[in-house]
C-alpha cells in the first residue's frame, strides 16, 4: 500500500482532541498520523450519507471561522 504525505491545518481544539486520542492509544504506540488515518477510514467506510455530512461540516466550520 502506497502512502501520500499531505499537510493539513486544523483548529487547535481538534489537535487537543487528537492528542488525547494519541494518549489513550499509548499502549498501541499510535501516532497522530495513524489516528487520523483510522478516523478518516472509519468515516469513509460508514453507511451514513458521507457527501451530505461532509458538506454540512464544511459549511458549519466556515460559519464558525467567520464569526
Amino acid at each position: 500500500m502506497t502512502r501520500t504525505k499531505m499537510g493539513v491545518s486544523v483548529r487547535t481544539k481538534l489537535v487537543d482532541e487528537l492528542d488525547f486520542l494519541v494518549e489513550e492509544c499509548a499502549d498501541l504506540g499510535a501516532s497522530r498520523s495513524e489516528i487520523v488515518e483510522a478516523i478518516i477510514t472509519a468515516y469513509l467506510q460508514s453507511d451514513e450519507e458521507r457527501i451530505k455530512k461532509t458538506r454540512e461540516l464544511v459549511i458549519s466550520n466556515r460559519k464558525r471561522s467567520n464569526s
